[in-house]
């Protein structure tokens, strides 16, 4: 079972998906620091498109303090191993571009025929998030730069034909619901879900309400989720033995009132194009966390500090055998903005149904 993974990040939807057995072939990934994070992970080789050709990536980069370089050399799989991750039964072909200069036959040059294409464009255009959402929901989908990459989703979807297709987004893309299925069914997808699945109810310990576009319906077995400390209590008392588990300083702006605030509050508040949202969130213990984004710090519930990357990974169903490349802050985003692997495998246990 083949699949392509494309705004694949750092390849937390795909994990769901190696996990049931599913192979992953390709993947697109325009950030430097998630490529690099999602060929570290499965084993991939990493390629840049400059002009009409492929050129294989050398990369050197950090999980912490930890180095690795790409393609991996004897040093870098000496680590891989002794963290756990590393593994020769998959080898994907990573392409670190901008999705819009990939046409459908470089794919083939490197993939004949996938049985499944998953993938989370940039929800940036659709979400009530963004103060800047354009006002007509038909300009999100067609006018907005970034919105638009859903088309490419589609593009590619089109041209590959596989049997199963999985989208993710938030869900105010149903707001160009219609649009949407209308493209699909011009590239052959008569039947087109919008399946709205809230991760904490497959394990998750934080709260996340996404909806997964498919051409089959998605209605994954349930299962109890975590608690924040049942997640990261056993982190308070590990040293960094465990990838990615280094501390990042809290702004200086904070360090008074840091012991003051309380669970569940925040230092800062902003306003969305639909809600108020907080951010430096005193984690509460017994509760879910609220829900990881890229630029969202946590504090942690006991201590007056930031939660480290390992400890943010843990509250998106993260194993610690999944590294993160980069600085904190790249870590840091390149988790919030993944699809968490406790509920993409949730998801692949229904699409391998369906195949």
């Amino acid at each position: 079972m083949k699949i392509i993974d494309l705004f694949s990040g750092c390849g937390g939807f795909s994990r769901g998906f190696v996990e049931e057995g599913f192979k992953p072939v390709l993947a697109i990934e325009l950030d430097e620091d998630a490529a690099f994070s999602y060929a570290l992970n499965f084993n991939g080789i990493i390629y840049e498109k400059i002009g009409d050709k492929f050129k294989l990536k050398e990369m050197k980069g950090y999980v912490g303090s930890y180095p690795f370089r790409m393609p991996l050399d004897d040093e870098s799989i000496k680590w891989l191993k002794y963290f756990g991750t590393y593994r020769d039964d998959i080898n994907p072909i990573v392409l670190n571009n901008d999705i819009r200069e990939i046409h459908s036959l470089d794919i083939e040059r490197f993939v004949k025929k996938v049985d499944v294409i998953i993938g989370g464009p940039p929800c940036e255009g659709y979400t009530g998030a963004n103060p800047k959402r354009e006002k007509n929901p038909h300009d999100r989908l067609y006018k907005d730069d970034v919105g638009r990459l859903v088309l490419d989703f589609i593009r590619i979807v089109g041209d590959l034909q596989p049997k199963v297709f999985v989208m993710e987004n938030v869900p105010a893309i149903r707001d160009v619901k219609g649009d949407i299925i209308k493209e699909f069914r011009d590239v052959g997808y008569e039947d087109v879900y919008f399946n709205i699945l809230r991760a904490e109810d497959y394990g998750n310990p934080s709260v996340r309400r996404r909806v997964f576009v498919s051409n089959i319906e998605i209605i994954p077995e349930k299962e109890k989720p975590k608690t924040v400390i049942e997640a990261i209590g056993d982190l308070m008392y590990k040293g960094r033995d465990v990838p990615n588990h280094e501390y990042a300083a809290l702004p200086r702006r904070f360090w008074r009132k840091v012991h003051y605030l309380g669970w569940g509050d925040a230092f800062i508040y902003f306003k969305g194009a639909s809600r108020r949202l907080g951010n430096y969130i005193r984690l509460h213990p017994l509760k879910l966390a609220e829900t990881v984004m890229g630029k969202r710090f946590f504090i942690h519930p006991y201590e007056d500090r930031l939660l480290t990357p390992r400890e943010q990974a843990r509250l998106m169903s993260y194993p610690d055998n999944h590294l993160f490349v980069g600085g904190i802050r790249s870590c840091l985003n390149q988790i919030g903005e993944s699809v968490p692997p406790c509920l993409s495998r949730a998801i692949a246990k229904v699409v391998k149904e369906n195949l």
